[in-house]
């Protein structure tokens, strides 16, 4: 019996994330049980699962989902190449580190009142692991840092981005793909 394909790990997580979008338009609700708080709230409410449930969820509050569209378009347009060249598992494991990564640098900056939405955080560890395997494998990776500038620039003068999830994502994508691709080498 052949063995039936694997489905991508991009094209899963894009699944889910829509599906939450598209129950967030029926039910805005969600976008309180699964934001992202202040440390302080994670600590009071014990409710850590947020540093994950983040991603699902994207701003609905116009006509269009550019959120959640910006968020989707550059997940596939990273996620893709660096889950083909690194594998599945190693894949989920720079996606999940970089969204950790992003929630608490961005848990550790919002006041008290504030919230994240969003998986930016995650899409910006991805950029961080393109530029640690094209470096590896020699590819030009100058337009990558040109790409993360202008998204730091356009978050500094168009507001409501979460310029520290950005940050701490592309930091812990870098670094745990780093030890990824040194760890198989020694193998």
């Amino acid at each position: 019996m052949p063995s039936m394909k694997q489905r991508s790990a991009v094209l899963s997580l894009i699944t889910v994330i829509c599906a939450f979008y598209l129950w967030e338009l029926i039910d805005s609700g969600i976008i309180g049980t699964f934001a992202l708080y202040g440390i302080d709230i994670l600590k009071t409410t014990n409710e850590w699962y947020r540093l994950v449930t983040v991603a699902l969820i994207h701003d609905n509050s116009s006509a269009l989902p550019i959120h959640l569209a910006f968020n989707m378009m550059a997940l596939y347009s990273l996620g893709a190449p660096v889950e083909k060249f690194i594998g599945r598992a190693k894949f989920l494991t720079i996606f999940f580190v970089s969204l950790i990564g992003a929630s608490l640098s961005s848990a550790f900056f919002l006041g008290y009142n504030g919230y994240s939405i969003g998986a930016s955080g995650a899409v910006f560890g991805l950029f961080g692991a393109w530029i640690i395997i094209g470096r590896k494998i020699g590819a030009e990776v100058k337009s990558t840092y040109v790409i993360i500038g202008l998204n730091f620039v356009l978050g500094f003068t168009i507001g409501g981005v979460d310029w520290h999830a950005h940050l701490g994502g592309l930091l812990a994508g870098g670094a745990v793909t780093k030890v990824l691709l040194s760890s198989s080498s020694r193998k």
